[in-house]
């Protein structure tokens, strides 16, 4: 039966009882009519009463029409003579008693209340209904039999990852194949990546291999308004698990509660410290825990406490990092195993045209394209689909319905070819992907660039990426004599640069290679509670006069590359006036015809050059077919984004130009 009509009849059966009980404790006859002792002395006078029965000192009266009343009577010594005189014929019966029954019901209903609703909380509480007074109860998920599995198959892009998480299945199929040596089986595994790289799905994957209780719960399922119930819990998970050991414990987001003690400015009393303490405890104790593995995932491991993360709590700390090309085109293919492609779908195109990527915006690329597919109809998912699903992911949405006046439309192109010719001309910059004047999420144009992967950057490569980022406030101001507020992000993020150079990365040569980043990490992130900074006022200005330099260098460098290559800035300013999107691949065939001798530092890949042919003619038609063709860039760090990026701009103008 369901709990929930069950309930339901125990309320009814409660509410007719104590309707029942009221109608005995208060008995009325319908028949009978109150009346005053007044009024009744008045019948009596008038001779209209004919009998009545005395009950103690109530009075039931019946007069001549064989009415029926009923009379409350004080001590009145003359009444029995006033109805005699009368000729009232009168009844007497001893006064109305209550049964030995009633009387003991009466006396026990208020404690049989009380056991009735004890009774039911318990019932609701054994039941697993509700969550009264379960507090201190883990609400770790045991994962079932009957849910799709997820296997090491479903995961890709990751291989390092898999393996060394691949061992954890192993240790606990055969843990005698690894003791026999005097080894230790590790208690505890630490994910970290940024987020949408795979962690939970690698965790899912474990699940699915691994042939042992798994328990599943959130970081945050820790924490409740009641002190103490989170180190309850954290007692209770491990309590279940040593009773299925050997198993696997998964803790998502434990940045929740594992955050470094003492962070901001609470006492040293907080709940979510004693969480935290009762957890490492419980990983690391005098009572051991073998058979259980903990695993964590997080995307901050800079704030977790220290003494989660040393041996013998998380001894494996794995990186799950972003996916390379290779790994993404694996991760591409699995994802597409549930959709029906068409031929002419190449995922190793895919791949190259969308460096970092993380898994989870792979995913996310495939399900839009197949929703675009479905939106037109068709059968298979194409490539088309998926390279505007591309565009639409990363930049968000067209909006073609947009009214844009002409002298914004201007200034617009003029600032986007700024920005792509500042690129192409310096040294040590990524190629242009595609530059386009077709308003896309809060930007009212785009530069797009095609970054290449790589771990480190350089001094000079900064210097380059600092001045492709004036590249178009600069042209608004050689073309326009004015400047606009679309260059704010833009400005925004070259300061940002200029100041980690200086201050993080010791790139100056008037400071040496020094840090001055100290003292920034937030409050409550776990580090210092006071904000201070370790050097002087003197080299603080020398700090800023660095800064300074560097923006005023790359501006200036900026402006002499537009100054040489006028004609190149109005020739590409026309051409996305008239056709509103340019392929890189056109702006570079633009330069040679104007430049022959001129040579690229960086260029495109064959593969990522669209097919001129299957270009449309029509200026929405050849945006369309650019947003098909060309490849989305990278998510580029710090001084690429000011060119390509359109949705950091703080500035108030609605169309801010990237």
């Amino acid at each position: 039966m369901n709990p929930f009509y069950k309930n339901m009849a125990l309320w009814i059966v409660i509410i007719l009882m104590m309707l029942m009980l009221y109608s005995l404790f208060n008995p009325q006859n319908i028949a009978e009519t109150s009346i005053s002792y007044t009024d009744f002395l008045a019948m009596v006078e008038d001779e209209r009463v004919t009998d009545v029965v005395m009950q103690g000192q109530e009075l039931y009266v019946t007069d001549i029409n064989k009415k029926h009343y009923k009379v409350y009577t004080p001590q009145d010594s003359n009444l029995i003579a006033n109805l005699r005189q009368k000729g009232v014929v009168i009844n007497a019966k001893p006064p109305r008693e209550n049964p030995w029954y009633m009387s003991m019901l009466i006396s026990w209903f208020p404690i049989l209340i009380l056991i009735g609703v004890w009774v039911f909380f318990m019932r609701q509480m054994q039941s697993g209904g509700g969550k009264a007074m379960s507090f201190g109860k883990s609400r770790a998920r045991l994962l079932s039999d009957q849910l799709a599995k997820v296997t090491f198959e479903d995961v890709a892009g990751i291989d390092e990852a898999k393996e060394e998480l691949g061992e954890i299945v192993e240790f606990l199929s055969e843990p005698k194949k690894f003791t026999r040596l005097g080894g230790r089986i590790p208690k505890g595994v630490l994910l970290m990546g940024s987020p949408g790289t795979g962690k939970t799905l690698l965790a899912r994957a474990i699940a699915g291999e691994a042939d042992v209780p798994f328990f599943s719960i959130s970081g945050s399922d820790f924490v409740e308004m009641f002190v103490g119930v989170g180190a309850s819990r954290v007692r209770d998970l491990f309590v279940q698990g040593k009773k299925n050991a050997p198993c696997i414990i998964f803790i998502d987001e434990i940045d929740a509660v594992g955050r470094h003690r003492g962070a901001g400015l609470g006492g040293g009393h907080d709940e979510r410290e004693q969480t935290l303490n009762q957890l490492l405890v419980e990983m690391d104790g005098f009572e051991s825990n073998e058979g259980v593995i903990l695993i964590s995932a997080t995307n901050r491991p800079d704030v977790l406490d220290p003494a989660l993360l040393r041996p013998g709590r998380f001894d494996r700390q794995v990186v799950v990092p972003l996916p390379d090309i290779k790994g993404r085109e694996k991760i591409l293919k699995v994802h597409m195993k549930k959709t029906p492609v068409g031929e002419d779908v190449k995922p190793v195109i895919l791949a190259k045209g969308t460096p970092g990527f993380s898994g989870a915006d792979l995913e996310n690329l495939v399900n839009e394209a197949a929703l675009l597919a479905a939106k037109r109809s068709k059968e298979k998912v194409g490539m088309e689909d998926l390279e505007d699903a591309k565009d639409k992911v990363y930049m968000g949405l067209e909006r073609k319905s947009k009214v844009i006046k002409e002298e914004d439309r201007k200034t617009t192109a003029y600032h986007e070819a700024g920005h792509a010719l500042v690129a192409r001309f310096l040294p040590n910059t990524d190629p242009v992907n595609k530059i386009t004047i077709i308003p896309r999420g809060r930007a009212a144009g785009i530069t797009w660039f095609l970054p290449e992967e790589r771990d480190f950057k350089y001094k000079d490569q900064l210097e380059s990426e600092l001045a492709v980022a004036f590249g178009g406030r600069v042209a608004e101001e050689v073309v326009f004599d004015r400047i606009s507020t679309g260059a704010s992000n833009d400005i925004k993020q070259a300061t940002d640069l200029a100041q980690k150079m200086v201050r993080t990365w010791g790139m100056s040569a008037e400071l040496g290679p020094m840090s001055y980043a100290k003292g920034e990490e937030q409050v409550f992130l776990g580090r210092e509670i006071a904000q201070h900074r370790d050097y002087s006022d003197e080299t603080a200005l020398k700090i800023d006069t660095e800064i300074t330099k560097l923006i005023h260098t790359a501006y200036d460098r900026a402006r002499q590359v537009l100054d040489e290559n006028m004609d190149l800035l109005h020739q590409l300013a026309d051409l996305l006036l008239e056709k509103e999107t340019v392929l890189g691949n056109e702006l570079d065939a633009l330069i040679l015809k104007k430049r022959p001798e001129f040579e690229f530092t960086s260029k495109l890949d064959d593969d990522l050059i669209p097919d001129k042919k299957k270009q449309k003619t029509e200026p929405a038609a050849k945006e369309e077919s650019a947003a098909t063709d060309a490849d989305s860039p990278n998510k580029t760090p710090e001084a690429e984004q000011p060119a390509d990026t359109p949705a950091a701009d703080d500035s108030t103008d609605d169309e801010p130009k990237e």
